[in-house]
């Protein structure tokens, strides 16, 4: 028997709402309120989300964020800046204690991306984790130098030809998983790298450059370009056949809607939170 795990596609929404109802799905599931959860959503308007422990004076170039309309939130999750544009954002919310989950972060992560691979799989592409070998890649793991979050490929990070194709960061807390992450689609590296602060011009143009040898968009490596209807079947064939479970369909009732925006009213939306280190 598969397990039947929970699926929400909540379609494009604001950056607030879609931290808040993560969170909310976290809570919900740490009570036992809620099955283990699969979410599909997309972002309007485009949005830079940053990591919990980012500063934002130092790293962020706000002026840029605002001229380009876009929206901006910190999440719970740690990693660094990345602009929600051109992607199908996932989270995954399941219990520590789940049997199929490994007691470390990093093993959990590699379970978890499994339904990811799988997703790549399904639309044609040939993607593999990358696993840092030598000491020199391990310590850069260590040592962040970037505020771009795909910059840095992580243990288990998915790759196709060489190249980082999604990326992800996860939290633990009352003893749940939550884990999201990016498909990128397509993505505009100008806007990119426009929106983080660097040290001097040359150093942009360094980490841009090294930026298009290090990750790729699904559209670039297809003939065909991938819809956002498409991808969101594919992945979430992708997540079933991954970690073996079936996915249901659910909608929120309008009681777990009015949670969800009380959080986001009290958190996400507040400069307090978003600005706050």
């Amino acid at each position: 028997m598969k397990e039947t795990w929970r699926y929400i596609d909540s379609g494009d929404c604001s950056p607030a709402y879609n931290m808040a109802l993560d969170e909310a799905l976290l809570d919900w599931h740490s009570k036992g309120i809620i099955p283990p959860t699969i979410r599909f959503y997309g972002w309007n308007p485009p949005t830079l989300s940053i990591g919990y422990f980012q500063k934002v004076e130092k790293e962020i170039n706000m002026d840029k964020v605002r001229e380009y309309g876009l929206g901006f939130v910190r999440r719970p999750t740690g990693g660094r800046g990345v602009l929600h544009d051109k992607e199908l954002t996932y989270s995954v919310i399941v219990s520590e204690e789940h049997p199929e989950m490994p007691k470390t972060v990093t093993e959990a992560y590699r379970v978890i991306s499994e339904g990811i691979l799988e997703g790549f799989k399904d639309v044609g592409l040939d993607a593999y984790f990358s696993i840092p070998r030598t000491e020199e890649e391990k310590n850069a793991l260590k040592n962040p130098r970037s505020a771009v979050c795909f910059d840095a490929p992580s243990w288990y990070e998915l790759v196709v030809e060489g190249r980082k194709v999604a990326g992800s960061a996860q939290t633990r807390q009352k003893g749940v998983i939550l884990q999201h992450g990016s498909i990128i689609l397509d993505i505009d590296e100008d806007k990119l790298f426009d929106l983080f602060n660097y040290s001097s011009e040359r150093l942009r143009e360094r980490m841009q450059k090294n930026f298009k040898n290090k990750a790729v968009a699904i559209n670039a490596l297809r003939s065909k370009p991938l819809t956002m209807e498409e991808a969101k079947m594919a992945f979430k064939r992708g997540f079933e056949k991954g970690l073996n479970i079936e996915l249901e369909s659910y909608t929120l009732t309008k009681e777990e809607e009015e949670v969800v925006l009380q959080i986001a009213r009290d958190r996400y939306e507040r400069d307090d939170w978003n600005f706050k280190k």
